[in-house]
């Protein structure tokens, strides 16, 4: 009891000291006091525990309220030394504004970058600046953000151009150099400074604090009470799943509450689990940590004292309103900075300092607030924001060292402030120049890579999970050396200088531990067992990419540095070679008189590696001598007398050897990691510092040699010197006794040396080899992809290197050498090769893989037949060496080279018996070609260069005695005849032509005559023959063609002609709209008769109902009868609100829930729709029985989703695979007969109502059987022919029965969501509506599509419809007769008053559609037992009277007050029509006095009523057609309808005259639906009605530019986790709300399982169908019911006609309308479900999405 009592006690005395407490008087009492810090002490001891942490549930609004009164309150009068409000708001007019902008980034909030303006990638506005500035109109780049960077807006650093928006563009006056403390008074100074050190000393202290128990000194509590909190920290280790188990085991909490405590930890780093005394909560620690500890390290969990939680708490309160006092002026801000970097005496760590340190310590939702404080604060002032980077370069290696210890993720890591402070090209220098920040960089990584092998190299083998976590960690340190070097110097000083080389040798040093690492040999015999790892090395490799190409760029832009960079690169390289003396013994090699020294060394025997860093780098560097020209001007201070070209070349071709060997299938059984790795040495990702390098190299390396020695060598590496050095190696292999495999491999490395022979003298697209700039080089590039075929933007972006700020150059070359064309509904846009561009195609481009090349061959060869020229590909014009590589080109005409080349023209002389390769003499005759392609230029160019370059001479020169082989010339002539080269002919004749030009042009300039046109006038001669000869052979071959065709068309006449029926009949059964054929075969019908419904409608003759139809399963045909075997349609039933006008009608109870009438709201429908395709019911019935027995086996073996679920009775048609739930029988048009005498329409419904009262008596006696009730049934005789004992015949065979049962019970099971009853009442109600709603959605999709009513409905819909009517028709024999007379009595009686029947609801809440269908479909089971001749046709003319005229006074009911217009007078054509409606509508006014509003304008009135009910007319209009099966007159294809409409229901033009036709009937029928009490409610209740006609509903409207959808989405928070931002929002399309999809969050329960968001939300807006936009991904999701979905292609496109999932390229997108239309059709036809499953059978990983939790 006593604990009660001073429980009790507690809030009261709290109260009383709350209430007399004054801030203002307690900042009084602090300005007289010496010793602040103490006295804010107390206070904060005093009052922090009576706020914070007073029970298990935080309460952070009270304590925020009781925060800024108690302890905020003081402080800031303090600081003001006035009223707070006043005293701030003071400050903030006198401060100038800051340009920069400074707004931090929210999760998933966009960001922009310009592409053409930012100093780097990382340079980025927020959306406010962004459209406040020039940017908007150059090219950009839109991402969202991960959160925690900020916006760059008015940091002059970070844009070339445009760096202020228009809201912060500085003012010309503005002084803003001078200091901002000059307008502060001293006085305030101080009380500032003092404040600000107290609380930030207070929040360093608390935050930074380890001790559970106890507080810092000064802090201690007055009263300490016995209260601990269980604290749950966060990791990165234990998934979701794992705590909330853990947690309902050791807190015993309900599923969702461990759901909650989790999405806390996640959110905000910890979460208090447990409050209560110290025993209580070590308990709930111990389970946690037993639970936890198993495979990983436990979660960590700390039993805390509540004050100690307390303190923390109001610690971060602190900072955030230290970060709020800050922004009211620059001059705070400056004394923050101040006292944060302010150093102890004795040179103790600053405060900031002391957090930085102790930042993987701390927990996430501390580190998020302290980073931000920091950004606020330091990075906001240039100054410190200096002072600061100094603090952080001189702490780097610290803080990254525990980053690497630390497990959560680098974004809450103050690791992860380097991109704001190292992008900054001045601090960036600073930091090189003062800290050695690159040296630090870079021999902090060295230092985390332990891993090495004896030769000091890299070693990933046997890599464990906790190293590959630290190389994972590792790589955030090449990012931080990105943004170093990310923007080059202009001008160098000397510091600079020195620093940057210094850093540059420990890069060398980095490179040394990679030059030659994961080295492979050749495994022999058996397979590898174990794949070594490959892919952390290339990891590497791709992450280093960029900044060894941002060294090369800082060294190419200063001399000296280059020249100090080239020696120290030198140096390392031979450090390395001499150390990689694999016992390699020297050889003299031989042949064709040239000899060389060189070592043995054979690539598939000995250890040979991909990485070769140094080498490459140097290639590049000696690439830059030559283009910044420097080895020319200071040849004397490079040491390029000294280079070794042998060992510079040595290693690169080992490698390219390599690949050659791989791709000759040598290296099989060294599995796939070497495969992958020669893949990537080549992709575009990796090969700008690898492959493209290693040519370089050996371009550098025989540039500098005797190209016979380099030739040698070559041939020796490829293990291929032995076959071309012996004196009869043109005559190959004489002998048959050689292995088959080494010729085939052979064979493959000639090729291969030959292709690099050809890329060693031909490529010169690199800056520096070739007098070339990179515009060239993408050039290149971009034309050689678009040889291969037409590409997108993005497909070409991928295909060309990015440079570090993801830019590939190709935008400002695109424009010059393709055409875009604009993408269609589907597909992309894309980029076409102008045709004058084809001529730069080369078909050795050394970027081309096998497959590329030899499509390409093909494409280029295409189009050049198309062309009808040449299909030769002859080398192009290559550019000029630069001089430093000019010798290159003497590889073509050296001895050795041409030595290879006559030994394969020889081998090629005879056919090859797997001898020689087509693809060795293509490349043979290359060769040839780029030699005389070489002369040509030569000859053209300077004079004495042609003398020096004489190729066509050294080919015809035949070889020395005593072998005397002919020349090369003469093979030529010989092989252009041979008939086994018929391909290579027009290459060699190619040849030919162009040595005659050469030594034409050689003639001319030696004797110097003008007669240089013979040559080519006799090509020309020749190629007009051959274009003559192919003209006249394509003519021939076109008059053939026609020849062909005229002869099978005629064929195809005599056979219609022969089999007219067999086609007549086909042709009705295809197209049942069309009635043209009908027409002409009953001439005697004249149009007026084409009636679909009344006495005197169109009756169909015995042929017309004659239907053959062919089972798709079995291929019989059969025909349909009623008596006959069942045929089905296969179709699919679903629940849909696409038509619904009110998604927020709560749902029914299945149950109990009556669906006779349909409200007009067409809240939920049940649609029918079909793909058409035919079979007999027991074909079927066998298909699904074998699908189901497939399904049992499946579940056995292993449990996936399909995409049907057979439970549910779903299968795929078995022709097209469309989704289906059920079949509908085929039925006939049924057989009708008609006296000519019919009743009126009062006659009628006389006769009906005495129908409907003997049925009533009849059941009455029924009822009771057992009292003597003689007088009531006396009373009603029933009327004459009216049999009421009378059980007709059922016309349907078994199967027919059966099927309409099947189709029945699906439609009701499916329609309700109920189990299976065929039994109950609901069954045929389900089937008329389901028939009347699938007619409805079908109207109103023509009317959107603006397609005529007849005519333009596709095959499948034309089936389903005309099936759906009849079974309709027919269903009613499937129930008991009682049920159905049931329910026509209570359809009836809401149109035609009846004593007996209760609750029928008014007018206005009914479809009248619906009610027609219902009626008509019922009316069989009355008519059945009447034997009086009275037609069934004359019914439903009257029902359709009837339910027409009730459908006008709804519309009347429901019409909107005209607005005030002009009076539309129209002549006197409608004079009548409006007179009698103003008439009716006065009528029902009269009825209803309060109601109806007046209106006087009967123009106004006519044309509500005639646009209100022609969706009506048009539904009823469909109805009859499928059920009676009269043809359409002709006008009803067009558009024009009215009167043709009427005619055909026989319905009069004025629908008004069937009411005054027939006053004294309906006057009485009239006033009983206007008393009904529900109409005046309606009327005059709030909610809105519905009014006719019912518009038809959109997908929402989309924002132009989608920027504005992330925008929205980034400030949508999740509904349930207070504030959170929603990780993946998501916009329904259907209804427009977001929602927070794919987090435990918002998952709720729906009928037993969990779900997510956007399923949950599928159940109540759109019937287990959803259309949903995931904002952040750019990509549409459908969904279906529980199991089923799948992505679909947005509708925003970039410029380029892409679609970016994902967001990954960042272009602007904007909405395609078309697209956009298209998913809206997809809606409206109901064909989502069906896309779903197509797409699912197409792509079987959706199968596998757990698409319930979305």
């Amino acid at each position: 009891m006593a604990a009660a009592e001073t429980d009790s006690e507690v809030p009261c005395a709290r109260c009383s000291d709350f209430l007399n407490f004054s801030a203002k008087d307690t900042a009084a009492k602090w300005l007289e006091v010496d010793n602040l810090h103490k006295e804010v002490y107390q206070h904060l001891a005093c009052f922090v525990p009576k706020i914070y942490c007073l029970g298990p549930n935080l309460n952070p609004q009270n304590e925020d309220l009781l925060a800024q009164l108690l302890l905020q309150g003081p402080l800031e009068w303090y600081l003001c030394g006035e009223e707070p409000t006043v005293g701030l708001a003071k400050l903030e007019q006198s401060n100038q504004p800051s340009q920069l902008c400074g707004h931090v980034f929210k999760v998933g909030e966009p960001t922009y970058s310009c592409r053409d303006c930012a100093a780097d990638p990382t340079c980025v506005l927020c959306m406010q600046c962004f459209l406040g500035s020039v940017h908007k109109e150059h090219r950009y780049r839109m991402t969202t953000s991960g959160g925690g960077g900020f916006c760059d807006c008015g940091d002059t650093e970070a844009w070339k151009k445009g760096p202020y928006c228009q809201k912060h563009e500085p003012n010309i006056g503005d002084s803003s150099q001078k200091d901002p403390l000059a307008n502060l008074s001293e006085q305030m100074i101080d009380r500032t400074r003092n404040v600000f050190s107290i609380i930030l000393k207070y929040a360093v202290d608390m935050l930074t604090w380890e001790k559970e128990n106890e507080l810092p000194e000064g802090l201690e509590p007055p009263a300490r009470g016995d209260t601990y909190y269980c604290m749950l920290f966060n990791d990165e280790v234990h998934t979701y799943e794992q705590v909330i188990y853990t947690l309902q085991k050791a807190v015993n909490c309900t599923q969702k509450e461990a759901v909650s405590f989790a999405t806390t930890v996640d959110r905000d780093g910890r979460k208090s689990v447990r409050f209560g005394d110290f025993q209580f909560c070590e308990q709930a620690k111990s389970v946690i940590v037993r639970n936890t500890s198993r495979q990983t390290k436990p979660l960590r969990v700390q039993v805390m004292h509540s004050s100690v939680v307390a303190h923390q708490c109001f610690a971060l309160k602190a900072l955030n309103w230290l970060g709020q006092i800050i922004r009211s002026s620059d001059a705070l801000r400056r004394i923050l900075c101040l006292v944060g970097l302010h150093q102890g005496p004795n040179g103790e760590n600053s405060l900031v300092d002391t957090l930085m340190l102790c930042d993987s310590k701390m927990w996430k939702g501390a580190r998020n607030v302290y980073h931000q404080l920091f950004m606020s604060s330091l990075l906001m002032d240039p100054k410190y924001k200096k002072l600061f980077a100094i603090q952080f370069a001189k702490n780097y290696r610290r803080l990254q060292t525990d980053f690497m210890e630390d497990d959560h993720e680098r974004v809450v890591s103050v690791t992860s402030l380097s991109v704001q402070l190292f992008t900054a090209p001045t601090v960036a220098r600073m930091l090189i120049t003062e800290e050695n920040l690159m040296t630090t960089i870079i021999q902090t990584f060295v230092d985390h890579l332990r891993h090495r092998d004896l030769q000091g190299r890299f070693q990933f083998e046997r890599y464990t999970a906790q190293q590959a976590f630290k190389f994972r960690r590792v790589q955030s340190l090449i990012g931080d050396l990105k943004y170093v070097l990310i923007s080059r110097p202009t001008e160098w000083s000397n510091e600079l200088r020195d620093k940057f080389l210094e850093g540059f040798e420990a890069f060398l040093e980095l490179l040394k531990c990679m030059q030659g690492m994961d080295p492979v040999v050749r495994q022999v015999g058996q397979h590898i067992e174990m794949e070594p790892e490959w892919e952390a090395a290339f990891t590497l490799q791709m992450k280093l990419t960029h900044i060894i190409s941002m060294m090369q760029e800082w060294c190419a832009s200063d001399e000296r540095v280059l020249i100090e960079a080239y020696k120290k690169c030198l140096s390392a390289l031979t450090h390395c070679h001499s150390g990689f003396t694999d016992g390699e013994q020297p050889i003299t090699l031989t042949m064709c008189g040239h000899s060389v020294d060189t070592i043995r060394y054979c690539v598939s025997q000995e250890k040979v590696s991909i990485h070769l860093p140094v080498s490459r780098l140097l290639a590049g560097l000696h690439a830059l001598l030559s283009k910044t020209e420097v080895a020319y001007r200071f040849p004397e201070l490079l040491p390029l007398s000294e280079l070794s070209p042998p060992m510079l070349i040595e290693h690169p071709l080992r490698c390219l050897v390599l690949c050659a060997q791989v791709h000759a299938g040598m290296w099989r059984r060294n599995g796939f990691s070497l495969v992958n790795q020669i893949y990537y040495y080549h992709n575009v990702k990796c090969r700008v510092e690898m492959f493209d390098k290693d040519l370089v190299m050996l371009q550098a390396g025989a540039s500098m040699m005797d190209p016979n020695h380099f030739l040698m060598i070559v041939l020796s590496r490829f293990e291929l010197f032995h076959i071309f050095s012996s004196a009869d190696c043109r005559k190959r292999y004489g002998r048959e006794n050689i292995n088959k495999d080494v010729v085939q491999q052979n064979n493959t490395l000639i090729e291969e040396m030959l292709h690099l022979v050809i890329m060693v003298v031909g490529e010169r697209y690199i800056a520096g080899v070739g007098q070339v700039e990179s515009y060239d080089e993408i050039k290149r590039e971009i034309i050689h992809q678009l040889c291969i075929r037409p590409m997108a933007h993005s497909e070409l972006v991928k295909a060309l290197p990015e440079n570090e700020n993801k830019e590939t150059g190709m935008e400002r070359v695109i424009d010059h050498v393709a055409l875009f064309k604009k993408p269609g509904v589907t597909g992309r846009g894309l980029y076409k090769l102008r045709p004058e561009c084809a001529k730069m195609f080369n078909l050795y481009f050394n970027h081309y893989s096998r497959a590329d090349q030899s499509k390409a061959e093909e494409a280029q060869r295409k189009i050049k037949r198309q062309n009808g020229e040449d299909s030769v590909l002859p080398p192009p014009v290559p550019p000029h060496f630069c001089p430093l590589f000019g010798s290159l080109v003497n590889i073509l005409q050296c001895d050795v080279l041409l030595g290879i080349l006559g030994a394969v023209l020889q081998w090629a002389m005879e056919p090859s018996g797997g001898h020689w390769s087509e693809s060795m003499l293509q490349r043979v005759l290359h060769l040839l070609g780029m030699g005389l392609v070489e002369e040509q230029q030569h000859l053209t160019g300077s004079t004495e260069d042609g003398i020096s370059f004489n190729f066509t001479l050294k080919i015809s020169r035949p070889g020395e005695a005593p072998g005397n082989t002919p020349s090369i010339l003469a093979l030529l002539e010989t092989l252009q005849n041979a008939p086994h080269l018929e391909v290579h002919k027009d290459m060699i004749r190619w040849i030919l032509k162009t040595v005659a030009n050469i030594k034409t042009t050689r003639e001319c300039t030696a004797s110097a005559s003008p007669a240089d046109s013979s040559g080519h006038s006799q090509e020309e001669t020749v190629r007009d023959k051959d274009k003559a000869e192919r003209k006249r052979k394509a003519e021939m071959a076109r008059l053939r063609r026609e020849k062909i065709m005229a002869q099978m068309s005629e064929m195809q006449r005599h056979f219609i002609n022969e089999n007219k029926d067999l086609f007549q009949q086909s042709l009705e059964e295809l197209d049942a709209t069309t009635s043209t054929s009908l027409e002409h075969s009953s001439p005697s019908t004249c149009d007026s008769t084409l009636v679909c419904v009344g006495p005197r409608r169109w009756r169909a003759g015995a042929s017309d109902r004659r239907q053959v139809v062919t089972c798709i399963l079995c291929q019989e045909e059969q025909e349909i009868r009623a008596d006959g075997k069942a045929m089905v349609l296969a179709a699919f039933v679903q629940r849909s609100t696409v038509m619904s006008k009110n998604r927020k009608r709560p749902p029914y109870n299945p149950d109990k829930y009556d669906p006779l009438f349909m409200h007009p709201d067409l809240s939920f429908g049940t649609h029918t729709g079909s793909c058409g395709h035919i079979m007999h019911s027991h074909c079927w019935q066998r298909y699904f029985e074998a699908v189901q027995a497939k399904e049992q086996r499946r579940q056995q073996r292993l449990r996936v989703h399909t995409s049907y679920d057979v439970e549910n009775g779903e299968f795929l048609c078995p022709l097209c695979e469309c989704l289906s739930n059920t079949v509908i029988p085929l039925l006939p048009l049924t057989k009708t007969t008609c006296s000519t005498e019919q009743p009126d329409q009062r006659q009628w419904i006389n006769i009906i109502s005495q129908q409907i009262k003997a049925l009533h008596a009849a059941r009455k006696k029924t009822n009771a059987e057992g009292v003597d009730d003689a007088d009531s049934a006396e009373d009603c005789h029933p009327p004459d022919g009216f049999r009421l004992d009378h059980t007709p015949k059922n016309p349907y065979s078994g199967t027919i029965k059966e099927m309409l049962t099947t189709f029945g019970t699906a439609t009701y099971k499916v329609g309700l969501k109920v189990h299976p009853n065929e039994q109950d009442a609901r069954v045929p109600i389900m089937c008329w509506g389901s028939c009347a709603y699938t007619i409805q959605s079908i109207e109103r999709l023509l009317v959107d599509e603006e397609k005529p009513l007849f005519g333009s409905l596709p095959c499948r819909q034309n089936d389903c419809l005309s099936s759906l009517t009849r079974f309709g028709s027919a269903c009613w024999t499937a129930s008991s007769q009682a049920v159905v007379h049931g329910h026509f009595i209570r359809l009836l009686a809401a149109l035609v008053p009846d004593s007996q029947v209760e609750n029928t609801p008014c007018i206005l809440d009914i479809d009248m559609f619906h009610m027609l269908v219902s009626l008509v479909l019922s009316y069989p089971a009355l008519h059945c037992l009447d034997s009086s001749g009275m037609s069934e046709d004359a019914a439903q003319l009257h029902l359709l009277h009837l339910v027409t005229i009730a459908h006008i006074v709804q519309i009347l009911l429901t019409s909107i007050p005209e607005e005030v217009r002009m009076e539309q007078e129209s002549g006197g054509a409608e004079r009548e029509e409006e007179e009698s409606v103003c008439l009716l509508y006065n009528t029902l006014r009269s009825h209803l006095s309060s109601g109806l509003h007046e209106v006087t304008s009967g123009w106004h009135l006519w044309h509500c009523v005639k646009t209100g009910i022609l969706p009506y007319l048009r539904a009823a209009a469909l109805f009859f057609h499928y059920l009676n099966g009269a043809p359409v007159p002709p006008e009803l294809h067009g558009v024009g309808e009215w009167e043709a409409l009427c005619g055909y229901l026989c319905l009069p033009s004025n629908p008004l005259q069937l009411y005054y036709n027939n006053l004294e009937l309906l006057e009485p029928l009239l006033q009983g639906w206007c008393s009904h009490p529900g109409v005046l409610q309606a009327l005059q209740s709030s909610t809105a009605l519905i009014r006719f006609p019912r518009e038809s509903n959109h997908l929402i409207e989309l924002p132009e530019d989608y920027s504005a959808l992330i925008n929205q989405a980034s400030s949508f928070t999740c509904p349930k986790s207070g504030g959170d931002k929603s990780r993946a929002p998501t916009l329904c399309l259907v209804c427009g709300a977001m929602l927070c999809s794919q987090s435990y969050c918002c998952q709720t329960e729906l009928e037993g399982d969990d779900v997510g968001a956007c399923t949950a939300h599928t159940f109540s807006c759109g019937a287990g169908v959803g259309i949903f936009l995931r904002v952040r991904e750019s990509q549409v999701l459908f969904l279906a019911g529980k199991t089923k979905g799948c992505f679909y292609a947005p509708p925003y496109l970039d410029d380029y006609g892409e679609t970016d999932q994902g967001l990954r390229r960042g272009n602007p997108l904007h909405l395609c309308q078309e697209r956009y239309r298209k998913i809206q059709k997809l809606w409206r036809q109901h064909s989502i479900t069906e896309e779903i499953g197509h797409a699912q059978e197409a792509n079987q990983t959706l199968v596998g999405i757990d698409w319930q939790h979305l």
